[in-house]
C-alpha cells in the first residue's frame, strides 16, 4: 500500500517557470553548472549548486555553500519570483522527447514506505553524496529536486490524468533542449481523494532516478523525529518530493562504456579473446545500436563489430541475467581486467542520449574501444527491485530529465 500526498507547493509564478526550471544538480559538472547559471541568472541550479558562486577552490560540501543556497531561496520567495499555494494539491507532470510523452502526478511519498521497502530500490548509494543532499535539505528545509519513480500502469490512475490535462496548464514551456514541459494543478477535492485512494491499493513503487535525493530526504526525516520525540507522522519531513510515472510511459536509453586500453591485448588476440563468449560479426564503418538483448556494438580501431552473447552464458538471475551484467562478467572484467567499474579509471560510461558517434569520437581521442549496449527494461529493473537485489552501475539512462524548481516541498 503506496502513501502519496498531495502538498502545498513552493513554485515559481507562471512568467518566469521556465526559466528557473533546471536540470538536476548531477548532470553537470562545475564549469557547466556555472556557465548555466551566467546563461540563465534565475536558473535553479543557483540554488542546487550553490557552490558556484563561490570561488572554485572552495568545498562544494562547506555549510556556506548550503547556507548560501537557503539565502537564494529565501530571496526568491520575498521578491514574489516563488510562491506558495494555499491548498494542497496533485500535479500533473508531462514530459515530451521527440513525440514521446510521459506524464507523471507530483505529489509527496513517506520516508515510512522507504523504509519498509514498499518503495523499492535497485542502486547503492554513496555517503558522500547522500552527505551533500541530507546538508541541502536540512539547512534549506526544504526538498528541491523531485525523486523520479515509477508505478505499474494504472487505468483509473490514467483516466483521472487525462480529464485534468483537458483544463488550462499551470505551465507549458519548450525548454533549450527541445523537451517540453507541461503542468496541470489537481485541486478538486473528489480527484485529490480518488488519487489518494488508488495509490493506496498499490503495492510497490520504485525509484527509478534519484536514489541519494531519497535517502537523504529520509535521514532528514528520521533526525528530526529523533529530534522531536512528540512527532505525529503528520509533519511534512515524514515525505518527501516525487513524481510518479506509469511504467509503460517510461523511456530508458542505453548506458554505453568505453575503455582506454586493451589490458595489453593486440587487437587481433583480443578478437579471439572475446570470441570465446561471443559470436563476432564485423559490421564495417556504419554504427551498429543492438536491436535485441544479448547483443552488443562494439567501435575498434575505426570498425564497427555485432557482439553476440553466446547460449552458455545466457542466465534468467534478474542481475546476472542483465546485458550490463554480461558484458562486465564475460567481457570487461576477464578479458579487459576492469574489476570494479565503480572506481577503475580506465573506464568511462556514456549515456545513450549522446548517440553512438559519441563512442567513435572517444576512441578517436582519448579511448581504445566501446560498447554500444540494448537498453535495460524497466520491467528488468521491476524484477531486480523485487528480489530485493541492486542493479549494476550504470545500468539505467532515463530520458527525459526531470526539472528541478517547479515544485518544492517545504519541511
Amino acid at each position: 500500500m503506496a502513501l502519496i500526498k498531495p502538498f502545498k507547493a513552493l513554485r515559481p509564478k507562471p512568467e518566469v517557470a521556465a526559466r528557473v526550471a533546471a536540470l538536476p544538480y548531477d548532470v553537470y559538472n562545475w564549469e557547466e553548472a556555472l556557465a548555466e547559471i551566467r546563461k540563465e541568472p534565475l536558473s535553479f541550479l543557483k540554488i542546487d549548486r550553490a557552490e558556484t558562486l563561490f570561488s572554485q577552490d572552495i568545498n562544494p560540501y562547506d555549510i556556506r555553500v548550503y547556507k548560501k543556497a537557503k539565502e537564494i531561496l529565501e530571496e526568491m520567495k520575498s521578491e514574489g519570483l516563488m510562491i506558495e499555494e494555499n491548498e494542497s494539491c496533485y500535479y500533473i507532470y508531462q514530459l515530451v522527447m521527440d513525440g514521446n510523452a510521459q506524464t507523471g502526478i507530483a505529489g509527496c511519498a513517506s520516508i515510512d514506505d522507504y523504509l519498509n521497502d514498499v518503495i523499492k530500490k535497485h542502486e547503492k548509494t554513496r555517503e558522500e553524496k547522500e552527505l551533500d543532499r541530507f546538508k541541502h535539505v536540512d539547512i534549506c528545509n526544504a526538498q528541491t529536486g523531485p525523486i523520479f519513480m515509477a508505478y505499474r500502469a494504472n487505468p483509473s490512475i490514467n483516466a483521472v490524468v487525462e480529464s485534468v490535462k483537458q483544463k488550462k496548464a499551470l505551465y507549458d514551456f519548450m525548454a533549450a533542449d527541445g523537451v517540453r514541459h507541461t503542468v496541470w494543478r489537481i485541486e478538486e477535492q473528489k480527484n485529490l481523494d480518488f488519487l489518494y485512494r488508488e495509490f493506496q491499493k498499490i503495492q510497490n513503487i520504485y525509484i527509478a532516478d534519484g536514489h541519494h535525493r531519497a535517502a537523504s530526504a529520509v535521514k532528514v526525516g528520521l533526525q528530526r523525529r529523533k529530534e522531536n520525540q512528540d512527532f505525529t507522522g503528520e509533519e511534512e519531513y515524514n515525505y518527501f518530493l516525487a513524481v510518479l510515472f506509469p511504467h509503460d510511459q517510461l523511456r530508458i536509453l542505453d548506458y554505453n562504456r568505453v575503455v582506454k586500453d586493451l589490458n595489453g591485448y593486440s587487437s587481433k588476440e583480443f578478437l579471439k579473446e572475446v570470441a570465446k563468449y561471443f559470436l563476432v560479426e564485423e559490421i564495417g564503418l556504419e554504427p551498429y545500436q543492438p536491436k535485441n538483448k544479448a547483443t552488443f556494438g562494439m567501435y575498434l580501431e575505426g570498425v564497427w563489430y555485432k557482439l553476440t552473447a553466446k547460449d552458455e552464458i545466457l542466465c534468467d538471475d534478474p542481475v546476472e541475467g542483465l546485458d550490463v551484467s554480461l558484458l562486465q562478467n564475460y567481457l570487461l572484467k576477464p578479458i579487459l581486467n576492469i574489476k570494479d567499474p565503480r572506481t577503475d579509471q580506465r573506464i568511462d560510461f556514456v549515456g545513450g542520449i549522446r548517440g553512438l558517434k559519441e563512442l567513435e569520437r572517444r576512441v578517436n581521442t582519448d579511448m581504445k574501444v566501446a560498447f554500444a549496449l540494448y537498453p535495460t527494461t524497466i520491467n528488468e529493473l521491476f524484477a531486480v527491485a523485487d528480489a530485493g537485489l541492486l542493479m549494476p552501475p550504470k545500468s539505467t539512462w532515463f530520458e527525459p530529465k526531470l526539472r528541478s524548481g517547479l515544485f518544492i516541498h517545504e519541511l
